[in-house]
C-alpha cells in the first residue's frame, strides 16, 4: 500500500488524470442524467448536440416533440449543466494529455477549444429555441451557424480521442519494453 502511494505522489499527473476520471463519472450519473429529466423523451434524439451536424428540420422536429415546459428545461439545461458539464470533460482530458505528454502542451488547446466550441453551439441552440418559443421561424443560417459549431466540436473530440490513444499507446510501448529487473 505505501508503495502505491509512493507511486501516485511521484505521479501527480495520474493522480489528477483518474480522479478528474472519476468526477466525469459521477458528474454524469448523478447530475447530467438528473438534470436531462426534465426533456427527455422516450423516442428519438433528446440533444441536439448529440448529432455530428443538424438541418432545421431536425431542430424543428426536436423542438415541436417536446410541451414548453421542456424546452425550457432544456434551455436552462444548456446553459447551466451542459455548460458545467464542458469544463469537466476538458479538465478530464487534459489532465489525460498532460499525464502522457508532460512536455507537448500546445496539445491542451484541442479540448479547450472544444469546450469552447460546446459552449458556441449551446448558445446558438438557446437562440434557435428562443426564436421558436417565440413563435417565430427559426433562421437557417441559425441552423448552419450551429450544425458547422457542431460538427467543429466533434471533430474536436474525435482529434482529442486520437491524442488520448496514441498517449495510451506511448505508455504501452515503453511498459512493454522496458527492461525487467530482476
Amino acid at each position: 500500500m505505501v508503495r502505491i502511494t509512493k507511486y501516485f505522489k511521484k505521479n501527480r499527473s495520474l493522480s489528477f488524470a483518474i480522479a478528474s476520471t472519476l468526477t466525469m463519472i459521477l458528474y454524469t450519473k448523478f447530475i447530467f442524467v438528473h438534470f436531462s429529466k426534465g426533456f427527455t423523451l422516450d423516442v428519438g434524439s433528446n440533444s441536439l448536440g448529440l448529432s455530428f451536424s443538424y438541418t432545421i428540420d431536425m431542430v424543428q422536429n426536436f423542438f415541436e416533440a417536446r410541451t414548453r415546459e421542456q424546452l425550457l428545461s432544456y434551455n436552462q439545461f444548456l446553459q447551466i449543466w451542459d455548460a458545467l458539464f464542458a469544463v469537466v470533460y476538458t479538465l478530464m482530458y487534459a489532465s489525460w494529455i498532460m499525464y502522457f505528454f508532460k512536455n507537448k502542451r500546445l496539445f491542451l488547446i484541442i479540448p479547450i477549444l472544444c469546450m469552447i466550441a460546446d459552449w458556441a453551439e449551446n448558445y446558438v441552440e438557446s437562440l434557435m429555441l428562443e426564436t421558436y418559443l417565440n413563435s417565430s421561424p427559426i433562421s437557417e443560417t441559425l441552423v448552419s451557424l450551429g450544425s458547422g459549431i457542431n460538427s467543429f466540436k466533434w471533430s474536436l473530440f474525435s482529434l482529442t480521442y486520437l491524442i488520448i490513444l496514441i498517449g495510451i499507446a506511448s505508455k504501452l510501448k515503453t511498459f512493454l519494453t522496458k527492461p525487467k529487473l530482476n
